[in-house]
């Protein structure tokens, strides 16, 4: 898939939002890679599976007032990994949504045991 039409699957997959989740996440930004670097593989990506997404920053739940002159959160969503698990497109949108609201999870504290719970 082109990277235009993927970064449009993880725009709608944002836009999914209800306007209550949009609206915290001011100050995040959402990007797209196509692998991680070997040190964000091997730090973050437990075992042998595969890293489809990455949160970096301070959850919106452990922020205090010193948070004020941060840099954004980033989220990264790794395009060859999802490409390389999916076979069609139709999976492949599906697993980007699934893969977007995890990430955002994370930026609103909720943490990978609970996510799994969820089905996430």
């Amino acid at each position: 898939m082109d990277r235009g039409r993927f970064e449009e699957l993880v725009a709608a997959a944002i836009e999914s939002l209800p306007e209550d989740f949009k609206e915290k996440m001011d100050n995040v930004a959402i990007v797209v890679e196509d692998l991680p670097s070997p040190h964000e593989a091997r730090r973050f990506g437990r075992g042998g599976r595969t890293l489809l997404g990455l949160y970096q920053g301070q959850p919106l739940t452990a922020r205090d007032s010193r948070y004020g002159m941060s840099f954004p959160d980033k989220i990264t969503i790794f395009q060859l990994n999802i490409e390389s698990i999916c076979r069609n497109d139709a999976e492949v949108r599906e697993q980007v949504r699934k893969t977007v609201l995890h990430e955002i999870a994370h930026h609103f504290g909720i943490d990978d045991s609970r996510l799994h719970d969820l089905g996430y």
